[in-house]
C-alpha cells in the first residue's frame, strides 16, 4: 500500500483509521462508494475513528474512490476543521478532479506494468540467450547433445545452489577469457 498526504495531519488521521482497520477512506475504497462525514462529532459509523478524529479538531470528512479499472485501488481523502466543510457543490466538484485524477493515475499505474512487463521479458530473453549460450559450449567442450548439456548446467547450478544464468554467465565468461571466473563441467 502506498500512501500520500497533503501534510501531517493528513497523515495523522490516516495512520489512526489504518490502526483501526475502519473509517470513511477504507469504507470507501472496499465499497467504491463516497463516504462524507459531515459532522465528524455526531457521526455514528466508525465510533473509535471518529473519536480519534475529533480529537485533532477536524470537523469533517471527505473520502472519494479513485475509479482506476482494476488496475490498482486508490482514495482521495479531504478533511475540513469545519463541521459541514463540504457543501453539495464542494463534493461535485471534488468528485470531477478525482475523476480526472483517477484517468491520469489509470494511465500511469498502466504504463508501469507495461514498463514492468517488458523489462522482465528482456531479462528473461537476456537469460535465455546466456542459457542457450552456455548450452552451446558444453556440447561443444563435452561432445554431448544438447539435453546432456542444459542437465550438466542444471546439475552444476543446483550443486552450487546458483541461479542457473549466474552458472552459464560465469561458463561465458571463462571462455571468453575471464579468469577470475571457474568453469568445469565435465560428466
Amino acid at each position: 500500500m502506498a500512501v500520500a498526504e497533503s501534510d501531517s495531519l493528513a497523515r495523522r488521521l490516516d495512520e489512526i483509521q489504518n490502526s483501526f482497520d475502519d473509517g470513511p477512506c477504507l469504507t470507501a475504497l472496499r465499497t467504491r462508494t463516497i463516504s462524507h462525514v459531515p459532522d465528524v462529532y455526531a457521526e455514528q459509523r466508525w465510533p473509535d475513528y471518529m473519536k480519534a478524529a475529533a480529537a485533532t479538531n477536524v470537523g469533517s470528512i471527505l473520502a472519494l474512490p479513485m475509479e482506476l479499472n482494476r488496475t490498482a485501488e486508490a482514495v482521495v481523502n479531504l478533511y475540513s476543521t469545519r463541521r459541514h466543510g463540504f457543501s453539495e457543490k464542494d463534493i461535485m466538484a471534488a468528485e470531477r478532479i478525482t475523476d480526472t485524477g483517477a484517468k491520469a493515475l489509470h494511465l500511469a499505474v498502466k504504463m508501469a506494468q507495461l514498463r514492468d512487463a517488458r523489462d522482465n521479458l528482456t531479462a528473461a530473453l537476456e537469460s535465455r540467450a546466456t542459457i542457450d549460450t552456455a548450452v552451446g559450449i558444453i556440447m561443444a567442450e563435452n561432445r554431448c547433445s544438447r539435453d546432456a548439456a542444459f542437465q550438466i548446467l542444471a546439475k552444476a547450478s543446483s550443486h552450487r545452489n546458483v541461479k542457473l544464468r549466474t552458472v552459464a554467465a560465469g561458463i561465458i565468461a571463462k571462455v571468453a577469457g575471464d579468469q577470475r571466473l571457474t568453469a568445469n563441467f565435465e560428466e
